[in-house]
């Protein structure tokens, strides 16, 4: 049985994943069910691109581990871009007995996808071997590529552009394919700042021997794997006092602790913001690290 239980989420990402389940309910991509139907369940699991904007993908790799390959051709890109040597205009248009395989749970639910999801093995071949069939008039005339779900049209002449178009236009319709533009609304606004929670450690005897810049590195690697509930998939600011940590991770070092600690932090860069701020201005931060203290014994810290 491939059933997994839900990952746990953050409170942004279950934002996110909310408003994703319910764009697609609204476009009768997935369907809801009931407990008593299940058969076999997976995990969403939320990517977020570099541009902020996130993606709904289901965990099908316990699936994918069963399924046969479909050996089906996709179609090579170096050949499609040879087809358009002459062109003068181009255009580029952006099973039912196995269903309950393809089904996630999460704190919303469990849902059923009524057209085929992103992330399974087969995908790309069954949508290519779809999309031949649907187009394969078009496609033998010459006037036309198709690759995965991407049409590109294309003609020397604007009179047959505009015929060849309307071909697509009506084909697609047909066949029940179509597109839908979402927008983002950003709202402009800051919210007052208020404590979370407050994090600390003591470093180890080989990080002591570290410089001021590898050390602040390590700290916001540290405290980013360490606050990782709280910022997956949330816009947060850093704040720092070393000026070299805000254009470090734009610059090429050959540093390997640095150059490790540079891949781990990869899917938060599109999220993060780093900005520099006096140590004087800090006081929240270092407080308690810049109260002058008498007869301290060792070096303690704790980490809560």
């Amino acid at each position: 049985m491939l059933r997994r239980p839900p990952y746990p989420e953050s409170l942004e990402t279950r934002k996110e994943i909310e408003k994703h389940i319910n764009e697609l309910l609204d476009m009768d991509f997935i369907s809801k069910i009931g407990h008593n139907e299940i058969v076999e369940i997976t995990t969403p699991v939320l990517i977020t691109w570099h541009d902020g904007k996130s993606r709904l993908c289901g965990d099908f790799r316990a699936l994918n581990n069963y399924t046969k390959a479909d050996r089906y051709p996709i179609t090579r890109i170096p050949y499609a871009l040879d087809n358009l040597e002459k062109a003068k205009y181009i255009t580029k248009v952006d099973k039912p007995n196995s269903i309950k395989l393809l089904r996630i749970i999460c704190h919303m639910g469990i849902y059923e996808y009524t057209s085929i999801p992103s992330g399974i093995k087969n995908s790309p071949a069954h949508f290519q071997r779809m999309m031949d069939t649907i187009f394969q008039e078009e496609i033998l005339e010459g006037w036309m590529v198709v690759y995965i779900a991407d049409i590109i049209i294309y003609s020397e002449t604007w009179e047959d552009h505009v015929q060849y178009i309307d071909r697509v236009l009506k084909a697609a319709c047909s066949q029940g394919l179509g597109e839908a533009l979402h927008q983002r609304q950003i709202v402009d606004g800051k919210p007052r700042e208020g404590v979370i929670c407050y994090i600390s450690r003591q470093l180890k005897d080989s990080e002591a021997r570290y410089g001021a810049t590898q050390t602040e590195f390590l700290c916001l690697v540290w405290a980013l794997k360490k606050l990782h509930y709280y910022l997956e998939g949330a816009v947060f600011e850093v704040y720092t006092d070393c000026t070299a940590l805000k254009y470090l991770l734009n610059i090429k070092t050959t540093n390997r602790h640095m150059l490790r600690w540079k891949i781990a932090i990869q899917e938060y860069r599109g999220n993060m913001n780093i900005i520099y701020k006096e140590g004087k201005s800090q006081t929240n931060a270092d407080g308690l690290r810049r109260w002058p203290l008498d007869n301290v014994k060792g070096n303690r810290a704790y980490d809560p």
